[in-house]
């Protein structure tokens, strides 16, 4: 049976849906602080897994005086204001966990909460208006935001300026973010860029340190080497409900949807094949693929690929210049993907 197609997808997500489905994607869906195992030999691990618990602790505490109508834009008599800051920013590099913390604070938390990354909250704030999302977001005990995006000045002011209502209407809010782009070969993002760049916020984060290195590849060895087009097929076929598409197809089909979709988009796919691999063409379509990377990696979808191997989709110069942290983190996250994919193919059972 030939594969279906990601192309001949075209999900759309409705205005009613966007703060319901503000959830923790399904690799994190079981994740907790006690599942958090830290590397020995990094003990700001340990430190993190205590000063995340305390915080959820205090959004859960907060919560139970919140009781009862509150100024949308201010915070309600009786609220505590003293306890510690309204804001937890998880500051380290890629493949330490920081996602995993986040979500664990997100799962011990009482409702109502959301989660999000940065790029569905600012499609939340697109489609239904900032004064509409602050509305729904503000009755929330607690915001998480995974990969708080620091790139473009305008979304970043954006949603800066949804953060400083919500923390006024008495939301809880948990952060990780990304690097700068002026962060010239920089493999993790600094707090200090976070807090300068939500200055008129700053006071109202705690920063938690998460050292260490990347645990997808802690002692393994280079990502799988590409398949030919016909092992691809082949692969594809066996894999019910796997799809196949062309790389330059595939990435032409990305440019039209916004990045917010391209969970939707992958929900329900067993495996994702892709022919043709080979070094993006420019920066648009890299961080294109780096955000179908990360909605992947949510959903745990094996990858497979022929033509280049999935260490040489980004150039040398993009891995030099701004966005180097994401690329390598995209990298990271697929090729953990291959190797799943490498782990559980049908040929290898039996």
């Amino acid at each position: 049976m030939p594969a279906e197609k990601l192309t001949e997808r075209r999900p759309e997500i409705g205005a009613d849906e966007l703060i319901t489905t503000l959830v923790p994607p399904p690799r994190f869906d079981e994740v907790r602080l006690s599942t958090y195992i830290p590397n020995p030999d990094e003990p700001s691990q340990a430190t993190a897994i205590t000063d995340c618990g305390a915080f959820a602790e205090r959004v859960g505490a907060a919560g139970g005086k919140r009781s009862g109508l509150r100024g949308l834009f201010g915070r309600r008599t009786g609220d505590r204001a003293d306890d510690g800051p309204l804001g937890l920013y998880l500051d380290g590099g890629f493949g330490v966990g920081k996602t995993h913390l986040l979500a664990s604070i997100w799962h011990a938390v009482p409702g109502p909460k959301a989660y999000g990354t940065f790029v569905e909250l600012t499609h939340v704030v697109g489609a239904l208006g900032f004064g509409e999302a602050v509305r729904r977001l503000s009755e929330h005990r607690l915001l998480a935001i995974d990969e708080f995006e620091l790139d473009d000045p305008g979304d970043t002011m954006l949603v800066s300026r949804l953060i400083k209502e919500l923390t006024a209407a008495g939301v809880f809010v948990a952060a990780t973010s990304n690097t700068l782009p002026d962060k010239l070969g920089e493999g993790r993002f600094a707090a200090e860029d976070f807090l300068r760049e939500i200055r008129a916020l700053s006071a109202k984060f705690g920063v938690v340190r998460v050292d260490g290195p990347d645990y997808r590849h802690r002692g393994l060895p280079e990502p799988p080497a590409a398949l030919s087009d016909d092992a691809l097929n082949a692969s594809a076929e066996q894999r019910p409900g796997a799809t196949l598409d062309d790389f330059d197809a595939l990435c032409g089909h990305l440019a039209g949807l916004h990045p917010s979709a391209y969970g939707r988009l992958v929900d329900g796919v067993p495996a994702v094949h892709i022919r043709g691999v080979r070094a993006a063409d420019d920066q648009a379509i890299a961080l294109r693929l780096v955000a179908l990377a990360d909605r992947l990696y949510d959903r745990a979808i094996p990858v497979q690929v022929s033509g280049g191997s999935l260490d040489s989709l980004f150039t040398a110069e993009m891995l030099a210049g701004g966005y180097r942290k994401k690329y390598l983190r995209a990298i990271s996250r697929l090729t953990a993907l291959a190797r799943d994919a490498e782990a559980s193919a049908p040929a290898s059972r039996g």
